[in-house]
């Protein structure tokens, strides 16, 4: 078992002092009356079938660490219940003792249980909180770089598994080991001689059950990887069902999701193969190991070299045998834990991925955006393995203005605006905002002095009312329905069966595109931001949405400071500067009449989308 992962995970149950207090006030008591259960048995053996007479014995040193104050105790008490009794009496006394005793016992180790269970859901409960705050705080790289797939299954399956298999073993783990000392200890005061002969023997087992829980969790992590490729399959085609249709490719991705599901089959069957065969291990060895003690101790007890009487050998064979019960529920959650432990070296993976946007030591707050952005020789690539996208880019946006991004696909406009809100951070130079540089601010003043209109419209499975005031906990029925009517949006949300509490599905898939676009121009619109951040989502729209839209794009940027990648060159007519990028670099700069003159680039784009200068 990898000690420190099993910490880092032991680790989310703090505050310990809610557990493990009142755990060990039930745990120990617990213990004491299951050893008792055994013990109490010694006296009705002794009466039964060595037919011996209990015998007082006066005035007993007093000694609660003497375990031979306590016996000649109880077979004081039991003496005058004798002689008063009789040995019929005696022997009621004795079970009505052991009943007691293994009422008390499991009342206490249900108790502790109870605190275990508190526990492991605590435990799961902050992992999740966690994970998932990590997750929302990467950067818009990680997301680049890693399948959807993998991270549903790290925040489902993964964290169910571990959940399954490390955390639910918690109740073992910190139970068995008390009840496995308690009961050695007993041991080794009856024969210490037995004790160690059957401590010798008990590293045999371990080596087998270490190199079965070495192999499982080796599997365990390949069984995961398939899981994964399975969840990946499955949202890839949830997302793409349009283009299957469209292309005929359902055979495709069928024969794609069997091949990672019969993968998956074929390691999870190995790894649970694996983990049943480690408590039958555990049972067969335990018992072969109680098998010798009982030829050896016997061979003494017969020859007399043992000083144990034959009663007191059969509550020691039981008492030994007791042990193999926590011992082999231990050995279970070990192999389990040795599965779960691939799941969660999954799990914090995510959790130590390096933030790159880190928060400046000393960040400069900011609520207002009063002068000009800056590029100032600014170059950028996603990775050293990657060239770069952005190569010298200086560029000035004055406060109210508005700056057109052009080029092909791949120039580097998208990058560009996104260096702005910090979704990623320049690989060399400065980009600043008033005269600072952006990494010197606070995260959350930066980006909320933006407002950022995707061609992508993100919407959530919500009501049209949260997905407008979405990030805006104290938004009103009155600001959302001013922010869609200057989106042109609220005419056909009042017609909608509940209007602004309608549920939109998921993406907003029960709207039409035009629909979904006004939705987050409105969006952007209640979050009223100095600076807009566009790419123009006009392009796959029709006629009459593609008019609205606009409409509410010009409504949206008036007062403002906005950078607008354009797809649509006859959009962009009106911006006060239009910058052409080519291969990461700026190569023309402009208004869109001098950019016309100089029958360059930009003049050969507008060509090829029959735009002409008029």
């Amino acid at each position: 078992m990898d000690k420190n992962l099993f910490l880092r995970i032991v680790s989310f149950a703090k505050p310990y002092r809610r557990f493990l207090p009142g755990y060990t006030a039930f745990i120990v008591p617990g213990m004491i009356f299951g050893v008792l259960n055994f013990v109490l048995i010694l006296p009705v053996l002794e009466i039964i079938f060595e037919q011996k007479t209990l015998t007082y014995v006066e005035n007993p040193e007093f000694s609660l660490t003497n375990a031979t104050y306590l016996k000649n105790v109880f077979y004081n008490f039991l003496y005058k219940i004798n002689d008063s009794w009789g040995a019929n009496g005696t022997l009621f006394m004795v079970c009505f003792a052991v009943m007691v005793a293994s009422f008390f016992a499991n009342l206490f180790k249900y108790l502790a249980q109870r605190t275990l269970v508190s526990m492991r859901v605590h435990v799961l409960k902050n992992m999740r909180k966690a994970i998932f705050s990590k997750i929302t705080g990467l950067h818009v790289a990680y997301f680049n770089e890693k399948r959807k797939g993998d991270l549903m299954s790290t925040l489902s399956n993964d964290i169910g598994e571990v959940q399954n298999s490390v955390v639910s073993s918690f109740q073992v783990i910190f139970k068995e080991p008390i009840m496995i000392i308690g009961n050695m200890v007993v041991l080794f005061y009856m024969s210490y001689q037995l004790t160690i002969f059957s401590l010798i023997a008990a590293p045999l087992s371990a080596f087998f059950i270490g190199r079965l829980s070495r192999k499982l969790k080796h599997d365990a992590g390949i069984a995961q990887k398939h899981q994964a490729d399975i969840m990946s399959v499955i949202e890839e085609t949830l997302s793409g069902m349009r283009i299957i249709k469209a292309f005929n490719a359902q055979k495709y991705v069928r024969n794609k999701f069997e091949n990672a599901n019969e993968n998956y089959r074929k390691s999870s069957r190995q790894v649970a193969n694996r983990q049943e065969m480690a408590s039958p291990m555990a049972e067969f060895l335990g018992v072969s190991i109680v098998l010798a003690i009982v030829y050896f101790g016997g061979r003494l007890v017969l020859g007399g070299n043992l000083n144990m009487s034959s009663s007191e050998f059969i509550v020691y064979i039981a008492l030994y045998y007791n042990i193999l019960v926590p011992v082999k529920e231990l050995t279970r959650s070990f192999t389990s834990i040795q599965k779960g432990m691939a799941s969660a070296k999954r799990v914090f993976e995510v959790l130590d991925y390096p933030v790159d946007i880190l928060k400046s030591d000393k960040p400069v707050s900011i609520s207002e955006f009063k002068g000009k952005i800056e590029f100032d020789n600014v170059s950028f690539h996603y990775s050293e393995k990657n060239s770069e996208v952005l190569q010298n880019v200086t560029l000035t946006v004055p406060k109210g203005k508005t700056c057109a991004l052009v080029g092909h696909s791949g120039a580097g406009k998208s990058t560009m605006a996104d260096l702005i809100p910090r979704f990623y951070d320049v690989t060399d130079g400065e980009l600043k905002l008033d005269g600072v540089n952006i990494k010197d601010y606070q995260p959350k003043d930066l980006i909320s002095l933006m407002g950022i209109v995707s061609q992508e419209s993100i919407l959530f499975n919500d009501t049209v009312f949260n997905n407008i005031a979405f990030g805006w906990e104290d938004a009103t029925e009155d600001n959302v329905r001013k922010a869609a009517e200057i989106a042109n949006a609220h005419e056909f949300i009042a017609k909608l069966e509940d209007g602004y509490n309608t549920l939109i599905g998921d993406r907003g898939n029960r709207l039409s595109g035009g629909q979904r676009q006004r939705l987050a121009i409105a969006r952007a619109v209640l979050r009223n931001p100095p600076i807009l951040i566009m790419d123009e989502a006009t392009s796959a729209l029709d006629s009459e949405s593609e008019r609205l839209v606009q409409d509410a794009l010009y409504k949206l940027m008036e007062n403002r400071t906005s950078i607008v990648i354009a797809h649509r060159l006859s959009t962009i007519r009106n911006a006060d500067c239009i910058v052409v990028l080519h291969g990461g670099k700026i190569i023309e700069q402009g208004t869109h009449e001098e950019l016309m003159d100089k029958r360059a680039t930009y003049y050969n784009l507008c060509s090829l989308q029959n735009f002409s200068k008029t």
